[in-house]
């Protein structure tokens, strides 16, 4: 039986979508062995819910909810169709784990989903469906979310993890900042995550150098914390993504590649 794999997924700027830079084309190469997933789940922090939802819609729609970027980003869109009866079982699951799981029948992909996805399948052949992060999700809670969505994939649902390993939003607006600290910072996460040390993880705000520059707020490192949760005992490899406006890091992982 195929399991499908975990990822975290930097996405960056929405401006992604039309950079591929050093992540794009290793998403493709991903993907690529990805062709016996039968579905993708998405965690995103660009939809953010009192409780847990969970999209249901059969053809959900491409949501452009940026302003102010070049206007071919607004003509592009992900016509992946959705999976009604997953999201179903999705939100049984979280029902399961404590969580509040509701199915949403008109939600469609934020760009934290459609943006990378269009990488990691471009011919948007593969049901997906995304699932909201609550508003007081924790480090641990997003464990915990991880968790919940882990027996999808033994069904061959790979569960994707969508954030930026760093993302300070004020910093890319200085220009000429190339701030070392991003890679300060980057480099800790990676050292945690080949370890296996979902404890410092969890604890990154107090542990990792400038964990509070790297992430204000932390609704875009939360989704690594998702897919490590739903990784199991499964080895990471690490995607490199390299940096980019000087200080978004687009490092990414995966689990269960091999």
């Amino acid at each position: 039986m195929f399991r499908a794999p975990a990822l975290f997924i930097s996405h960056g700027a929405p401006t992604f979508a039309l950079e591929p830079g050093l992540l794009g084309p290793r998403l493709t190469e991903i993907g690529e062995r990805l062709a016996n997933a039968m579905a993708i789940v998405v965690v995103s922090p660009h939809w953010q819910t009192g409780g847990i939802r969970v999209t249901g819609a059969a053809m959900p729609s491409t949501i452009h909810d940026f302003g102010g970027f070049p206007p071919p980003l607004y003509a592009l869109t992900y016509p992946s169709p959705g999976s009604p009866g997953l999201a179903c079982e999705t939100a049984s699951l979280l029902i399961d784990a404590g969580f509040v799981g509701i199915v949403d029948p008109e939600r469609g992909y934020d760009h934290g989903a459609w943006v990378p996805l269009r990488y990691l399948r471009p011919n948007a052949d593969v049901p997906v469906i995304q699932v909201s992060m609550p508003h007081n999700l924790d480090a641990a809670g997003a464990l915990r979310l991880g968790k919940a969505l882990a027996p999808l994939r033994d069904r061959g649902v790979a569960i994707v993890g969508s954030g930026s390993l760093t993302h300070n939003l004020y910093e890319v607006r200085r220009s000429g900042d190339n701030a070392a600290y991003a890679s300060e910072f980057a480099a800790w996460s990676r050292k945690a995550v080949l370890a296996g040390d979902t404890d410092a993880l969890r604890d990154y705000r107090r542990l990792a150098p400038s964990a509070i520059r790297a992430h204000p707020t932390e609704e875009h490192y939360l989704p690594l914390l998702v897919a490590a949760g739903a990784a199991g005992n499964d080895a990471p490899t690490a995607i490199d993504g390299g940096i980019t406006y000087g200080v978004l890091s687009m490092d990414s992982y995966a689990w269960g590649l091999n």
